[in-house]
């Protein structure tokens, strides 16, 4: 008989506790390592994560709760990061346990600051992970509604389909439906991309633009996708799978997309710095703005969305104005 893989969750925000809850339908045991000791120790006493989702309830005797990450790496085969790729190499730093023959998969839907790559790249560049050990875990599937058990998808990228199948079948439940794809880079980035295009829904939102522009602007925004991912890492895909148009539109109109509150504060007329203080959790969506805009692969493909939202966020322009000329390069 085949021994069932060791699962590690490294994170303690609304995506990992998602993810925990997830695994939690299928395995006896999942480690989950959190930064938080009080988070740790109140998940103990109270069943729930005191910060994020705290109406989903865990059977604690399932869980492995640890504030050492290298505990988390050492008890797992397969690790799945749901860091904020801003607190991502800080995380790292800590990490003397061994990666080697560890199967990593990243939940992480961003790009790392300090290197400019998407999570993938970095495990395979900096730590030497094959790439068939390293996988994506993509909606289109907010956190929110997994702790409410509403029917939702997931795609799960790996080189190698065999990986891909043994994290699809330990997160699947009557309410999670997951398929495969050979597509890591492409949807990664697609992960990445689609949390500028929410940031730029939410600024047109925040401007008083209606429905009838937020349309236009996910059906540029899909086209722009297909031509910037095509241009890092070419390969048949279909750009309308639930991978990259489905995660898409669930984050440029959900309620619960922080993206989008982010973007919406910041056409309301926030400063960047106020609206990411009065956030508590982190925009993706800002870090990937600017790494998107200089990826030298892409700075001659047309890109005006991008373009748009990296000059409001790093530039200090006007967002009215700015997408006012915006609007006049859509169709």
């Amino acid at each position: 008989m085949k021994k069932k893989p060791k699962f590690a969750v490294i994170g303690g925000g609304s995506w990992a506790t998602a993810i925990v809850k997830m695994l939690s339908e299928n395995l006896e045991e999942i480690c989950w390592y959190m930064r938080s000791v009080y988070a740790v120790e109140h998940i103990k006493r109270q069943e729930h994560n005191p910060n994020y989702l705290s109406s989903v309830e865990f059977d604690v005797s399932q869980l492995k709760l640890t504030t050492d990450i290298n505990e988390a790496v050492n008890y797992a085969d397969y690790l799945i990061f749901a860091v904020p790729s801003a607190f991502m190499s800080s995380e790292l730093e800590k990490l003397t346990a061994s990666l080697e023959d560890k199967v990593i998969f990243s939940a992480i839907k961003g790009i790392i600051p300090e290197t400019g790559r998407i999570v993938g790249e970095h495990f395979n560049e900096a730590y030497n992970i094959p790439l068939e050990n390293i996988g994506v875990i993509t909606g289109p599937c907010h956190a929110e509604e997994v702790a409410l058990e509403r029917l939702s998808y997931l795609t799960i990228a790996c080189d190698d389909e065999e990986k891909a199948k043994i994290v699809a079948e330990n997160l699947s439940s009557e309410y999670i439906k997951c398929k495969t794809s050979d597509d890591i880079i492409g949807t990664e980035y697609a992960a990445v991309l689609k949390n500028i295009y929410a940031v730029a829904a939410g600024i047109a939102h925040g401007l008083g633009y209606g429905d009838n522009f937020q349309s236009v602007l996910m059906s540029n925004a899909i086209r722009e996708m297909k031509r910037f991912i095509k241009h890092v890492h070419k390969m048949k895909r279909n750009i309308n799978d639930s991978a990259y148009l489905g995660d898409l539109l669930v984050t440029g109109y959900s309620i619960f997309s922080r993206n989008r509150m982010f973007g919406n504060m910041i056409g309301k007329g926030y400063t960047v710095k106020s609206a990411q203080m009065e956030m508590n959790m982190v925009a993706e969506g800002y870090y990937a703005a600017k790494t998107a805009y200089e990826i030298e692969a892409v700075k001659k493909a047309k890109k005006p969305i991008i373009d748009a939202v990296h000059s409001i966020l790093y530039d200090n322009k006007n967002p009215k104005k700015v997408f006012k000329k915006l609007a006049e390069k859509l169709d």
